[in-house]
């Protein structure tokens, strides 16, 4: 079953909890939560006081994507924060092994990202221990950005490999999906797809995520 994880980036934080109860009533399960510390990348978003009030409005999954330049001082806050799963960038963590290692001790499933100019192969030697990868397919840092199309390819390789050694890998993609082209990234091999402005700027998220959801049924039947 294909996943979509809406973004609350593009949300209206001053309707959050009722953004949140209109996609939940959509049947997702996860929502994605990204944090910028404005040195990994040049934005800057929400905290742990944020993520503490998110988790008393729901109990819906918490993805929490760490774009931060020290994610083995921050994955730790999240999780108590309520994050459920944290994704590090690859990009960011000195000693990967290490950290997916500490993420999970401390409760949390550990997932990986990789920036759009970075390849698959840099994630050969933590596969098997990771519990989820994300590839971006937009540069981090900002919402509302188009779709990067060698991200496609990226997702192909990844999903080949996962096929090769027989891993049960989610593979999640990040940035510029929308309707028009979620079919193309679940044939892709993409099992969670996360969107953000194509659900919280539409004038109907609930419809929009329902809209998604059905898009990607049909598109499970068929990959390239």
């Amino acid at each position: 079953m294909i996943e979509i994880l809406p973004s609350i980036l593009s949300a209206d934080f001053t309707r959050l909890g009722e953004q949140i109860a209109q996609v939940e009533r959509a049947g997702v399960s996860m929502l994605h939560l990204d944090i910028m510390d404005g040195h990994f990348v040049p934005n800057l978003t929400i905290g742990p006081p944020v993520v503490k009030s998110i988790r008393k409005a729901t109990k819906l999954i918490l993805d929490v994507h760490l774009m931060v330049s020290d994610p083995d001082k921050y994955a730790p806050v999240f999780i108590e924060a309520g994050a459920d799963q944290v994704l590090v960038h690859q990009e960011a963590a000195t000693h990967l092994d290490r950290t997916i290692r500490m993420i999970q001790s401390e409760g949390a499933k550990a997932g990986v990202v990789l920036n759009p100019a970075t390849p698959v192969s840099m994630l050969e030697d933590v596969l098997h221990i990771a519990d989820y990868v994300l590839i971006m397919s937009v540069n981090p840092g900002f919402g509302g950005q188009r779709f990067i199309p060698n991200a496609l390819n990226k997702v192909r390789q990844l999903d080949a490999r996962r096929r090769e050694l027989g891993l049960p890998l989610p593979i999640e993609i990040d940035g510029g999906v929308s309707l028009e082209n979620i079919a193309d990234v679940v044939r892709a091999g993409v099992n969670w797809v996360v969107t953000g402005s194509s659900v919280f700027h539409s004038s109907d998220p609930e419809a929009t995520v329902r809209a998604m959801q059905k898009a990607a049924r049909e598109a499970t039947s068929v990959q390239v």
